[in-house]
């Protein structure tokens, strides 16, 4: 079950997992701390995170989150935005 529905506000976790040791991390550095709407959630998959050290995948749901483009790279017109996929364990409520 998704804890996010589309429409909510979501704020990507400012975490930095891989300061500590080496890590696959499918979040983009630049949206840390940023937050965004969730547009939809796209079902559940394994987690890539774990996967690509061989462990197992756990399920967790993935989401389309539409970001603001010129507070992330002060550039772009009003109304330009950047959509990712992020996974649930990297989101917290805005």
């Amino acid at each position: 079950m998704s804890r996010f529905a589309p429409g909510a506000r979501v704020r990507v976790r400012d975490a930095w997992p891989e300061r500590s040791a080496p890590m696959h991390l499918r979040t983009p550095h630049y949206l840390r701390g940023r937050e965004g709407q969730v547009e939809r959630v796209l079902g559940t998959f394994p987690n890539p995170e774990a996967i690509a050290f061989g462990r197992p995948g756990e399920p967790r749901p993935l989401y389309h989150v539409l970001f603001e483009q010129k507070p992330i790279w002060n550039e772009g017109e009003e109304g330009d935005t950047v959509m990712v996929e992020i996974f649930e364990h990297w989101l917290e409520e805005a």
